[in-house]
């Protein structure tokens, strides 16, 4: 750079896996800034090492306290701070938006240098429809909160985006499947990385899958939008005798109403003859 780096905050995007995708710019930054905001200082070490930097870094994760913001915003009224996660994006279900906020409210410049992050990549490998999507971060680790967000979500007319680890995904696929059996789904894992994969099937099939081949690596789980036209009269049958079989008739015809848009009393009635 021609000019030195204003005083400010710099949410500088690092690589999801592959090192080659850290950007020009965001190799510029880092050279130029004071000082490297960061949730884990080895792993910003070993970025920095590869790219020949040598920068101080301070440790900004969700366990900071006020104190902590306090500080970076003081260095940002005088020095270039730059903020990064560990992979990705910072603040897209990392830590960073209270930092950006108070930076804002204070009247400290705040830029963002665009970058590499796992949502756009997997939906873009996913083949699902792209002209809607809705990322809500990482599900709930008990299964009813799991399913809770699931049916509050189910009639969102887009794809649905989550963050998932691999010893949770089979217990994240259970719930789908309880909850919105004829959704279509794609598992995005090891993005960039060598073993790099999106496999799309019903929750069912992707169950059956990763009973036999457990999963490694971070992932991008995600759920097709509703289907266009209710299911026939055949599948509603199936809908409903699948949630009656863990739920009372209430519970089972609230979800299929949600996950179909039919009528609950038609659906109601349907169940009691069903029963």
């Amino acid at each position: 750079m021609d000019q030195p780096l204003p005083p400010g905050l710099y949410i500088v995007a690092t690589p999801i896996g592959n090192l080659g995708d850290i950007t020009l710019r965001a190799i510029e930054v880092l050279r130029e800034v004071a000082v490297v905001a960061c949730e884990d200082t080895r792993v910003t070490g070993k970025l920095l090492n590869h790219l020949g930097l040598k920068k101080r870094l301070l440790r900004y994760d969700d366990h900071a306290d006020a104190s902590a913001r306090e500080r970076l915003l003081a260095l940002m009224r005088e020095e270039a701070v730059a903020l990064v996660s560990d992979a990705g994006t910072p603040l897209i279900s990392d830590p960073g938006y209270r930092l950006v906020r108070s930076a804002r409210e204070e009247g400290i410049a705040v830029t963002s240098l665009p970058g590499a992050s796992a949502v756009p990549v997997a939906l873009t490998l996913s083949g699902l429809p792209n002209d809607r999507f809705l990322f809500a971060g990482f599900l709930p680790n008990k299964q009813k909160a799991r399913e809770d967000v699931l049916r509050e979500m189910s009639s969102v007319p887009a794809t649905l985006m989550f963050y998932d680890t691999a010893p949770r995904l089979l217990d994240s696929l259970a719930a789908i499947e309880n909850v919105l059996p004829g959704r279509e789904i794609a598992v995005a894992r090891e993005l960039t990385k060598r073993f790099e994969e999106c496999r799309t099937g019903s929750p069912a099939d992707l169950i059956t899958h990763y009973a036999a081949h457990p999963p490694k690596g971070e992932i991008v789980l995600m759920i097709g939008p509703p289907v266009d036209e209710p299911p026939g009269e055949f599948d509603i049958d199936a809908l409903l005798r699948e949630a009656l079989a863990t739920q009372k008739s209430s519970q089972a015809v609230a979800q299929v109403a949600k996950a179909t848009g039919l009528d609950r009393k038609m659906l109601y009635a349907r169940a009691l003859e069903l029963k």
